[in-house]
């Protein structure tokens, strides 16, 4: 925890404000944001951000950058994020980023049937565009995480979240991408981003997120 404290410090120190020419909106440069981060050697990957914190698990968890993470991650990561922003355009699927690292959330209304876990035969083209963009830049690991809304016990969700969660995990997998870079968990209805109290909300909160961590030059 101590070592990505020290990342996003030297994050920090080295950012730069430019404008995203998909919403038009300041954001900070990634490719300046990283070029401080060469001197930090054998970078611990921990948490995500102050906002997923409580979310770091599994494979992603002592992830060792190799070497060091530098300035050359950032743009790494911009060209993959420009790259999935178009191939996704108009599919449903949000993408967002947080420092360098790219998240995907994949609506469930869109990715599965009611209460299935099995992948809608309509969702492949998606899933595959998204295997092409993260086989080409396969200096990522992948946790893809399931979520449900909060309506049913946790008996029913949990399994559920998973099941969903290694299905997007086992199809990228069939589309040659290194299972060795692929992590899957289910956090059920831990995590939601929207309220439960309203039936949109629940319908944000039934999702599968790919969530792209780079671990070294």
């Amino acid at each position: 925890m101590k070592a990505w404290i020290v990342i996003l410090a030297a994050l920090g120190l080295v950012a730069c404000t430019t404008t995203d020419p998909y919403t038009g909106e300041q954001r900070t440069s990634r490719t300046a944001a990283g070029a401080g981060i060469g001197a930090v050697a054998g970078a611990v990957i921990g948490a995500a951000s102050a906002s997923r914190s409580d979310r770091r698990r599994g494979a992603v968890t002592g992830a060792i950058a190799g070497g060091a993470i530098g300035g050359g991650v950032g743009a790494y990561m911009d060209r993959q994020e420009r790259k999935l922003r178009e191939q996704l355009q108009g599919t449903g699927v949000q993408v967002q980023r947080e420092g360098d690292i790219i998240y995907l959330i994949m609506p469930g209304n869109i990715t599965f049937d009611v209460n299935s876990h099995h992948v809608r035969s309509e969702f492949f083209e998606v899933l595959n565009s998204v295997a092409l963009v993260v086989q080409e830049f396969d200096k990522t690991v992948i946790e893809v995480s399931g979520h449900t809304d909060s309506t049913g016990s946790d008996a029913i969700n949990n399994p559920l979240s998973e099941r969903r969660a290694s299905s997007v995990g086992d199809y990228l997998i069939s589309q040659r991408v290194s299972r060795d870079r692929i992590h899957t968990v289910g956090y059920g209805s831990r995590y939601p981003i929207a309220s439960n109290a309203t039936a949109e909300g629940r319908e944000a909160n039934r999702r599968v997120e790919l969530e792209l961590i780079p671990v070294g030059d």
